[in-house]
């Protein structure tokens, strides 16, 4: 029960909107192409950033 008082640390946080991206590109790749294109690119700099926390 404590662990959901405690708070996220950065990389953490990158890493579930990196998740969250990908899954609504996924899901507007059916109806929306250049929209899915779009959060597929927002998640490509959210990758380069958690790569640059990892360094």
């Amino acid at each position: 029960m404590l662990s959901y008082f405690k708070k996220k640390n950065p990389l953490d946080k990158l890493e579930s909107k990196y998740k969250l991206l990908l899954k609504e590109a996924h899901q507007l790749s059916t109806t929306n192409r250049s929209k899915s294109d779009a959060k597929i690119a927002e998640a490509e700099q959210v990758a380069q950033e958690i790569e640059q926390l990892k360094n």
